[in-house]
C-alpha cells in the first residue's frame, strides 16, 4: 500500500515518515510540503540522509490519487478542511491529524480554532479515531479525524470510569502537562530555549482548542453534557504529555476495583497499560512509543478518583495514533510497525 503525506515537514509528518519507514505493508510514496517544496526531505531533516531523501512537492489531488491509496494530513489547523475534501472525492483514504473534523459542531471549530469550518457533512462523515474506544466504527473507515494528544490521553483515562458509570462526569478537572514539541514546529517566541528551560508555565487556561473536543467527547461516553475544568502547562523537554484528572466517584470502588474496570475495559488494547496499585506513570517510560500508560487512586476521603495517563504526544497523540487507525482500518493486526520499545534513558 502507498501513502502520502501532507505536511511532511512538521513534527508530526517527520514522525509519521519515521514510523511508516518501518511499517511492513506501507510504501512511502509522496511527500507534500508548499513551505519547503523542491527541496529533499533530507535536506530539511540530515538525519535521514541516505535513509530517504525524497523530493518535498506540492499539494496536486491528482497526482496524489494516481500515485498513493492513503493520505495522512499533518497540516496545522486551517488547511485540511480545504484540502482533503479534494483527496476524499477521487476516493483516498484520508486520516487528519489537524484538529479540521473533530469538532461535530461548525460554530463550536470557529470559536476556539478561529478559522473557517470545514463543510458540515464532511464533519458528520468524519469517524472521530481514538483507536481503542472507537475501533468498531474506524474498521473499515475511509476518513479519520485522528484526536488531539491532550484529548487523547485524557479519554483514555478516563473512559472505563465513564462508560460505567462511576464517576460524575460534571466533577472532572484535568491537570495538563505537555513538552514543547506539542507546539509544533513554528517560530514562537515563547517556545525559545530561554524561555522554556528551567520553569514551568500554564498557558491558554480557559482558552485551549483541546478543550471543546474533550468535552465532546466525554459527552458520548457518558451520554451528559458538561464544562470540564482544563488548565495545561508547558513542560522544559522535547517530548511527553501527562494528565492529570480527578473526579468525584459515583460509586464506592477502591482503588483495585478501579483498577480492574480499567483492566477488563483495556484487555484487548495492547497499548494501553494499566500500572499496578501504588504506582504511577512517568513521561519517560512511554517516550518514542505508542503505549498510553495509565495509573489510578482513590481518596477516600474526598470519595475523588485520581487518574494519571502518559504518553508520547507525538506518537500515541499524532502519528502513531493515525497509523494505528490506518492498521483497523485494513484489517491489520494494529501493532504492526509501532512495537516499538519506548527510549530509556
Amino acid at each position: 500500500m502507498k501513502a502520502g503525506i501532507v505536511g511532511a515537514n512538521g513534527y508530526s509528518g517527520i514522525e509519521l515518515i519515521r514510523l511508516l519507514m518501518n511499517h511492513p505493508s506501507i510504501e512511502l510514496e509522496m511527500l507534500v510540503s508548499h513551505s519547503t517544496k523542491g527541496a529533499s526531505i533530507s535536506d530539511v531533516y540530515p538525519h535521514l540522509s541516505g535513509l530517504l531523501d525524497k523530493p518535498l512537492e506540492d499539494f496536486d489531488a491528482d497526482k496524489l490519487a494516481e500515485r498513493v491509496d492513503v493520505v495522512f494530513f499533518a497540516t496545522p489547523a486551517g488547511i485540511s478542511k480545504d484540502l482533503l475534501p479534494e483527496c476524499l472525492k477521487r476516493g483516498l483514504t484520508c486520516i487528519d491529524l489537524s484538529g479540521d473534523f473533530r469538532l461535530k459542531d461548525p460554530e463550536a471549530y470557529e470559536t476556539w480554532y478561529h478559522h473557517a469550518p470545514a463543510d458540515a457533512s464532511l464533519l458528520n462523515d468524519a469517524v472521530y479515531g481514538l483507536s481503542e474506544v472507537n475501533r468498531r466504527q474506524i474498521e473499515g473507515a475511509s476518513f479519520i479525524a485522528n484526536p488531539g494528544c491532550y484529548p487523547t490521553a485524557t479519554l483514555l483515562g478516563l473512559a472505563p470510569a465513564l462508560k460505567d458509570g462511576a464517576i460524575d462526569p460534571g466533577s472532572i478537572i484535568i491537570d495538563g502537562k505537555s513538552g514543547v514539541s506539542g507546539s509544533g514546529k513554528q517560530m514562537v517566541l515563547g517556545n525559545l530555549y530561554c524561555e522554556v528551560n528551567e520553569s514551568v508555565k500554564a498557558y491558554k487556561l480557559g482558552t485551549h482548542k483541546h478543550l471543546p473536543e474533550i468535552e465532546q467527547e466525554i459527552a458520548a461516553l457518558s451520554g451528559e453534557t458538561h464544562p470540564v475544568t482544563f488548565t495545561t502547562h508547558l513542560i522544559p523537554m522535547t517530548r511527553g504529555l501527562m494528565t492529570t484528572i480527578y473526579a468525584t466517584m459515583e460509586k464506592g470502588y477502591s482503588t483495585r476495583e478501579f483498577l480492574q474496570l480499567y483492566e477488563r475495559y483495556y484487555e484487548k488494547s495492547p497499548f494501553v497499560r494499566i500500572r499496578p496499585i501504588g504506582t504511577w506513570p512517568a513521561t519517560k517510560e512511554v517516550v518514542g512509543s505508542n503505549f498510553c500508560d495509565i495509573g489510578l487512586n482513590v481518596d477516600g476521603r474526598s470519595r475523588r478518583l485520581t487518574i494519571v495517563s502518559v504518553i508520547d504526544n507525538v506518537v500515541k497523540g499524532a502519528a502513531g495514533q493515525a497509523i494505528q487507525n490506518l492498521n483497523i482500518i485494513k484489517g491489520w493486526d494494529e501493532q504492526t510497525g509501532l512495537k516499538l520499545t519506548p527510549i530509556y534513558p
